[in-house]
């Protein structure tokens, strides 16, 4: 315990070293993940949460890299979380930060931490909230989160970023079409990367379609064109996106979903701790063993299994 909290306040001294072994503490959800997430001074929230999304070979990496230079130049201390499918063996990220950004490594304000979605269907690994808590914690002014690209079901970015970007490619009409019931209607800012490629203003015209049919608000998504290997179109948008900072704060929204997202950690914290009890308990009760086997062997249906352990567990 006590190594636990030499960390801790080597994490608040500005220690990096800290803050890596910190973040795999909580990653993992080890035992001493949640004194972690409240000794280590998480009550700052300051942070600018980005979450860029869009479909897998869209150029994402290689655009919050650009994004990345760009803003630390600035003088700006940024954290990057790149959330990657999971290995089926070792259940560890597939991808890795240090081979797709080797450079942004190099920079003394820049931390990327890569996380393995180990499961989770909503383009985010689970631990993704924590982990950002825990740089905002550290002083980073801005944290981005490039999420695995799973498509049509990737929400969770919603839930933990403040702007949400969405990059595409041009000549993906048909997946626009497919998207726009889904991951089109979240983003604030549209990218359109490798714009050099043809049918790229057919692209940016079936955006504006789509924008033009929806109901937003106050705030009119911005739709960019950027090749991100070349450099170009990254300083508009970075501007459009500190410009949709600017829009939160002044609007009221910046408080209110910081508010949204402290309420959502609660609820699924409160589902984590409840569904640990129910797997200790019904591991420990032989009547509920008991059921669980009738349930196996056929003999039992799971609707009235379910029902009565429920019963049991709330008397």
């Amino acid at each position: 315990m006590n190594s636990i909290n030499n960390l801790i306040e080597a994490f608040k001294r500005g220690d990096r070293v800290a803050l890596g072994r910190l973040l795999k503490e909580v990653e993992n959800g080890t035992s001493s993940s949640y004194k972690l997430l409240k000794q280590a001074g998480l009550n700052k929230g300051g942070a600018h949460v980005v979450g860029i999304t869009g479909p897998p070979g869209a150029g994402k990496s290689t655009l919050v890299g650009q994004l990345c230079k760009s803003w630390a130049e600035q003088g700006l201390k940024l954290g990057v979380i790149c959330v990657d499918p999971s290995s089926p063996f070792s259940g560890g990220a597939l991808l890795g930060d240090r081979i797709r950004m080797q450079e942004l490594s190099k920079l003394p304000d820049v931390f990327i931490k890569s996380l393995a979605t180990r499961g989770s269907l909503g383009g985010l690994a689970a631990s993704a909230a924590d982990i950002i808590r825990l740089m905002d914690g550290f002083g980073k002014d801005l944290i981005i989160v490039e999420t695995v690209g799973v498509g049509q079901i990737e929400y969770d970015v919603l839930d933990i970023a403040d702007t949400v970007v969405l990059v595409n490619v041009p000549g993906l009409g048909d997946s626009l079409q497919t998207m726009k019931a889904g991951i089109m209607e979240i983003a604030d800012l549209y990218v359109i990367n490798q714009s050099d490629r043809p049918g790229a203003s057919e692209s940016v015209r079936d955006l504006q379609l789509m924008i033009h049919e929806r109901e937003r608000g106050d705030w009119e998504p911005a739709i960019l064109q950027t090749v991100a290997t070349q450099k170009k179109g990254i300083l508009e948008l970075k501007e459009a996106i500190e410009l949709h900072k600017a829009h939160l704060q002044q609007s009221g929204l910046w408080d209110k979903k910081r508010q949204e997202r402290n309420w959502k950690r609660l609820r699924s914290m409160i589902n984590e701790l409840l569904s640990n009890k129910v797997k200790e308990y019904i591991n420990s009760n032989e009547q509920i063993a008991q059921c669980i086997a009738e349930v196996r062997d056929g003999r039992l249906d799971p609707y009235t299994a379910a029902q009565a352990i429920v019963a049991e567990i709330v008397k």
